[in-house]
């Protein structure tokens, strides 16, 4: 198979090819790019290349082909200690290495790096599908070059490393997460020696970073069926190494012919169904926090049968502590997947007919901005395989829906601010900031949200000073 014509229509390869030429270098176009190329699959703009001979000194060559190119300065960043260098181009981005070979140590997933060959080059690639090459010597331009079959594999749909599997995952454990995030985002299997070498190493992932490990995490949660990367992360034995919490969720309990549902797979099944609304990582965290805390919550009881009573609060106290040990952000994100795991049982609640107008608003109040992404969670947790039942609690959500539009339309109470300050109400009463503040500023808030008053000052502010009499203080100062 011969991709000189596609090498040819790319510009940037050719002024690649030729900045090698010049140096006499024989050099390759290797790993995603070619394997997308012959999936036919959409490519993402960064392209691996490799040389016989120093891929800093082709990348500096590069460099200056290419300014002259677009004639105007070009990005290159070098890392020495690596022996590699980057360009960013208007396109893409583009990555040097020369070829070479690896050697690990039983405590490292840091290789000692030799120069080597194409063939060791090939050799040291994570999968069969990633160790293809294309030529860009003019003695053989744009021929692929597949020591191992890549292309079979690409045919069968296969997750394959080129050597033995137990040593390419004891040399390099991320690799293993790799295999099941490639095979999650083609819906490709994993070859069954791979896998059983996952199972083999699969404690080795502990001298990965956190980081590196979330990284191929988030990479499988934003796949479009992410459930199954899941599914081979737990049967492999990987989930239970760094997400404990989340391979409790598996299992079923039987007490006196009563047994609650698997809570892994009701989890997967709400991460998929999620994927049908959003691309938002986040919020497909939430979708796999949500129920997080039910092995921790469950308790049986002779008449009610399996409860997890609490277990929305608990889990978004849990919430925080996942996010640290795998290294996720403790900012906004984080406290929007806290929001969501703490309110995803709201909205059903209110669907009863007789829901008042107040229990509306307080949602409505403590969603704030994320209460389109509260719903959509929600609807996400119909996982009911009987059809009638789903239909009914999509409608029940239809009807939650409705009223919320009802109520915000009416009150505007999304991220409202009551009219009543902290400062307004220590001018009134001549008090210093002190517990007493809090509390007023408090009960005219939930006034507000009840519907006994509206969010306006001819009402709210006589009902402040009605509050602070009753809290013993009297106004020393009306404002209004």
């Amino acid at each position: 198979m011969n991709f000189a014509e596609h090498v040819r229509q790319q510009p940037v390869f050719m002024q690649v090819a030729e900045a090698a030429y010049e140096l006499g270098i024989s050099a390759y176009i290797v790993g995603g790019y070619v394997r997308d190329l012959l999936l036919k699959r959409q490519r993402k703009p960064d392209v691996d290349f490799v040389c016989l001979g120093s891929g800093i000194r082709w990348a500096e060559q590069v460099a200056a082909k290419l300014e002259k190119f677009y004639r105007q300065p070009i990005k290159l960043a070098v890392y020495k200690n690596f022996g590699t260098a980057m360009i960013q181009t208007p396109e893409m981005t583009l990555e040097f290495v020369g070829a070479r070979k690896e050697s690990y140590r039983a405590d490292s997933r840091k290789p000692i790096v030799e120069e080597g060959s194409l063939e060791d080059d090939q050799h040291r690639r994570d999968f069969t599908i990633n160790a293809m090459a294309i030529s860009l010597n003019q003695d053989n331009f744009g021929c692929l070059i597949d020591p191992f079959d890549g292309q079979g594999d690409l045919r069968r749909k296969i997750i394959k490393t080129p050597l033995d599997p137990n040593l390419t995952f004891s040399d390099d454990p991320l690799r293993m997460m790799r295999a099941i995030r490639f095979a999650t985002e083609l819906n490709f299997d994993i070859d069954p020696d791979t896998f059983r070498a996952i199972l083999n190493n699969k404690e080795r992932i502990n001298i990965v970073s956190v980081e590196r490990i979330t990284d191929e995490l988030n990479k499988i949660i934003l796949c479009p069926k992410p459930s199954y990367g899941f599914r081979l992360l737990f049967s492999s034995g990987l989930l239970r190494q760094f997400f404990p919490e989340l391979a409790d969720l598996h299992g079923v309990e039987t007490i006196e012919g009563h047994a609650h549902k698997d809570n892994f797979y009701h989890t997967l099944k709400v991460l998929d169904n999620i994927c049908a609304y959003t691309d938002d990582l986040w919020l497909r965290w939430a979708a796999l926090l949500h129920d997080i805390a039910k092995p921790l919550t469950k308790r049986y009881h002779p008449k009610q049968g399996w409860t997890f009573h609490g277990h929305e609060e608990m889990g978004a106290r849990m919430v925080p502590e996942i996010f640290r040990r795998l290294k996720l952000p403790l900012n906004e994100k984080m406290k929007f997947v806290q929001k969501l795991v703490r309110l995803h049982l709201r909205p059903i609640a209110l669907v009863k007919e007789t829901v008042t107008d107040s229990a509306i608003r307080r949602l409505i109040f403590e969603a704030g901005d994320d209460l389109d992404s509260l719903m959509k969670l929600c609807r996400a947790d119909i996982t009911s395989s009987d059809v009638e039942k789903a239909k009914k609690f999509s409608q029940n959500f239809d009807l939650v829906e409705k009223k919320i539009a009802e109520v915000e339309a009416r009150d505007h109470i999304r991220n409202f601010q009551p009219v009543i300050t902290g400062e307004m109400i220590m001018e009134t009463f001549g008090l210093s900031p002190c517990k007493a503040v809090g509390q007023i500023k408090t009960q005219v808030r939930e006034a507000i949200l009840d519907g006994k008053i509206r969010n306006q000052l001819e009402e709210a502010y006589p009902y402040m000073i009605e509050v602070g009499k009753t809290l013993g203080y009297q106004p020393v100062k009306l404002l209004i």
